[in-house]
């Protein structure tokens, strides 16, 4: 591959774990001023969907229900709260260094999954941020976006890597 083609991949692979660990250190440490993050609000408040043509007060997520429940539970939303805080500051510093980048990649694209159907909002079209931050996290995962300057480039090197084929799913 061409150091052009390795630096951008490099470049977009920092770009995303970037956007992700800000994510996750903006409901740590509230930059914002918005108070503590607590993902009940958006589980029970904004989890409603939208499509072209909608009322804005109409339910058109057909998962809607699950998500309310969810918010509606205590120790779910205290589950949510880390997974989500954890897993962005986590996915964002894999992907930052170039560590474990296949599997940060897929725990990218899930969570962006999950945000996405229970977001629902389809009012300016299917293609909203999550979906693109998801498929980006995708293609990350596939080229194995670790191997340009990354860590995953360096431990690959290693003899331990090479008597643990298992770990190519890991790394990349």
């Amino acid at each position: 591959m061409t150091t052009t083609k390795a630096r951008a991949i490099a470049a977009l692979r920092i770009a995303l774990g970037a956007g992700f660990l800000w994510a996750g250190l903006e409901k740590v440490f509230q930059f914002a001023g918005t108070g503590a993050f607590n993902a009940a609000g958006f589980l029970t408040h904004a989890t409603g969907g939208a499509i072209p043509g909608s009322a804005a007060t109409a339910i058109v997520n057909p998962t809607h229900d699950f998500w309310v429940s969810l918010g509606q539970n205590a120790g779910a939303v205290s589950a949510i709260n880390v997974l989500v805080q954890a897993g962005e500051i986590g996915i964002g510093i894999a992907l930052i260094l170039g560590f474990a980048t296949r599997f940060a990649g897929i725990a990218a694209a899930v969570m962006m999954g999950l945000f996405y159907v229970a977001n629902w909002s389809f009012g300016t079209g299917p293609f909203n941020e999550q979906f693109m931050y998801g498929a980006v996290a995708i293609v990350l995962a596939l080229v194995g976006a670790g191997e340009y300057y990354g860590l995953d480039a360096l431990i690959e090197k290693t003899d331990w890597f090479s008597h643990t084929p298992v770990m190519r799913y890991v790394l990349g």
